[in-house]
């Protein structure tokens, strides 16, 4: 399955309704079993499910997964914050001069405000990840989702006026959140270089994940949020470096 511009959601779906309304029409006069059916379904299924939980696909909306470069240059992000432990990550990228895209959830600005503004001084990027986060967003009517992912665009213009980044809670994307996007006018960005530094836990693993996945133009997805990424990142830049990959801090004509 790829990413090309026929594997979008309309298509697909037209396609499927095309294959049920001939399934139908036919099935009498051809005999046709009905496992046909529950095949067909199933792959449509198959099919929108991917097309939401892996943003890489382009499914429901376009976004920048990688870099535009052949050099050996990669992209840290970072999810789920300003907390407490987003300045210590803001600590070892100074460290090692390196800049990255926080994509910042709303509702944690609030008493993160001295953060907010040290991730600016400092040269980084911000990125709409929703107000809320809430578990059941990709649920949410298409006026909901807007209402919600402007409330905390207007936060992050107040730090960074140009920026137009957003990524979606999860990584999950649908025709809700692709019509809210296209109505903010905001840049979606996904990853291709997946730490699951959520699930994994142990610094080594995911550093030895990361690693294994490099490749010129690469977008890393991490969480700054996690008690120990200071840990990981102290491991992980020196380790990038020695592979001759660099670091850039920016998304070629993403507003800022």
């Amino acid at each position: 399955m790829s990413s090309n511009r026929f594997i979008k959601f309309w298509p697909v779906t037209i396609t499927f309704l095309i294959g049920l309304v001939t399934f139908f029409i036919f099935q009498s006069s051809l005999h046709l079993s009905f496992w046909y059916l529950i095949i067909w379904i199933k792959l449509f299924a198959i099919i929108q499910f991917c097309g939401a939980y892996f943003i890489g696909l382009n499914f429901h909306l376009s976004s920048v997964n990688s870099l535009n470069t052949n050099s050996k240059t990669v992209l840290l992000t970072f999810d789920d914050g300003p907390n407490a432990n987003t300045a210590k990550v803001l600590e070892v990228l100074k460290k090692y001069h390196v800049k990255a895209v926080f994509f910042v959830i709303g509702k944690n600005i609030a008493g993160n405000e001295r953060i907010m503004q040290q991730i600016v001084a400092e040269g980084h990027q911000i990125g709409n990840h929703s107000f809320s986060h809430h578990n059941f967003i990709d649920l949410w009517s298409t006026k909901k989702v807007t209402e919600d992912l402007a409330s905390c665009q207007k936060l992050i213009e107040y730090y960074q006026p140009t920026s137009k980044l957003f990524r979606p809670p999860y990584g999950v994307t649908n025709p809700n959140i692709a019509r809210a996007v296209k109505t903010l006018g905001l840049q979606p960005v996904g990853w291709n270089v997946r730490s699951y530094d959520t699930s994994i836990k142990d610094v080594e693993k995911i550093k030895q994940r990361v690693l294994s996945q490099l490749k010129p133009g690469a977008i890393i997805l991490l969480h700054d949020r996690l008690d120990f990424m200071p840990e990981l990142l102290e491991t992980l830049i020196p380790a990038v470096k020695e592979k001759g990959y660099g670091f850039t801090g920016r998304l070629a004509n993403a507003g800022v």
